[in-house]
């Protein structure tokens, strides 16, 4: 019997995930997606954790932009959260039980004078319902299990912090922070509460940039469910370059692709020493460092079309 899947696609979906829908749970539904409109198996991943409890854009990647996920994660990212004061709950988010109050409930001007100590490079120490190990166990499978959760503090940069909304019942406030990897918005939220003698907790987290992908990317979880209808992936589908876009490319003749492909260095380039993206046409190669006008091949793209 003919084999008539479809071929395995490469390139980046961008959920715009919804409110309720795990990380995982959006990787499976990308391959439930791909399975169901006839595609050959894929390889699936995704492009940095998003909280159930959050919402927004989640790069998921097919194919060779697997290899780019790591990339991803490094990258910093832009979300919109709007913090509650008077209530701290041991999630630091609406899912967990209060255990502080306060009536401070600060003014706008006072939210507004204290932020210039929450921008830069700062210490924070990640909630303890969190997915960071501890001996070897999530922090939130103890947590859950009633330990106490001893965190270590981890440096972050917050690249700018702002408000972006008035001052609502008198305690609800929405700021944009575009953070560096490995920054806990839920942890933000808690030491800006903390620094204006309150306390307070994250009632909305929504996820507006991801390294070089933005809210116009993405795409809702319908529009992603009318692939397994027959609905042309093409149309959803961004190319695996679009996760390189601070990435100049260099471009190669067939030779020289050929080359790169079997790990051959290339010499005597004109090119300033740095990583670029090697491209035959419009068909990424390798990611190469330049180093001397010398060629290192980074990472090797197994597409088709490149240079047999």
């Amino acid at each position: 019997m003919a084999d008539n899947k479809k071929p395995s696609p490469h390139g980046w979906i961008i959920l715009d995930k919804p409110h309720g829908l795990g990380s995982t749970q959006a990787v499976g539904a990308v391959k439930r997606n791909l399975r169901d409109g006839g595609y050959t198996k894929t390889k699936v991943g995704h492009g940095g954790t998003l909280d159930p409890l959050a919402e927004g854009v989640l790069p998921i990647a097919l194919g060779e932009a697997t290899k780019l996920a790591g990339r991803m994660l490094d990258a910093s990212k832009i979300y919109d959260f709007t913090l509650r004061f008077g209530e701290e709950t041991e999630t630091l988010d609406t899912q967990g039980d209060v255990t502080l109050t306060s009536d401070v409930h600060p003014s706008i001007e006072e939210i507004r004078a204290v932020l210039p100590q929450f921008t830069g490079p700062v210490e924070q120490v990640p909630p303890a319902y969190s997915a960071l190990k501890v001996g070897g166990k999530r922090a939130y499978d103890l947590a859950r299990a009633g330990q106490v959760v001893e965190l270590k503090t981890r440096a972050v940069t917050i690249h700018s912090l702002a408000i972006t909304s008035e001052l609502e019942n008198g305690r609800d406030i929405t700021l944009t922070a575009h953070v560096s990897k490995g920054t806990y918005i839920r942890s933000l939220a808690r030491d800006i509460a903390h620094a204006l003698g309150s306390c307070g907790h994250v009632t909305y987290l929504r996820r507006t940039k991801a390294g070089p992908f933005v809210q116009s990317n993405a795409i809702s979880l319908d529009k992603l469910n009318e692939v397994s209808s027959g609905a042309p992936l093409k149309d959803l589908l961004l190319p695996l370059e679009a996760g390189l876009d601070d990435i100049p490319a260099l471009h190669l003749n067939q030779t020289d692709a050929q080359a790169v492909r079997e790990g051959r260095v290339l010499s005597e380039l004109p090119q300033p020493s740095g990583l670029y993206c090697g491209m035959l046409d419009n068909v990424p190669v390798a990611l190469l460092q330049i180093t001397d006008g010398s060629t290192k091949v980074v990472r090797g793209f197994n597409l088709p079309d490149v240079a047999e």
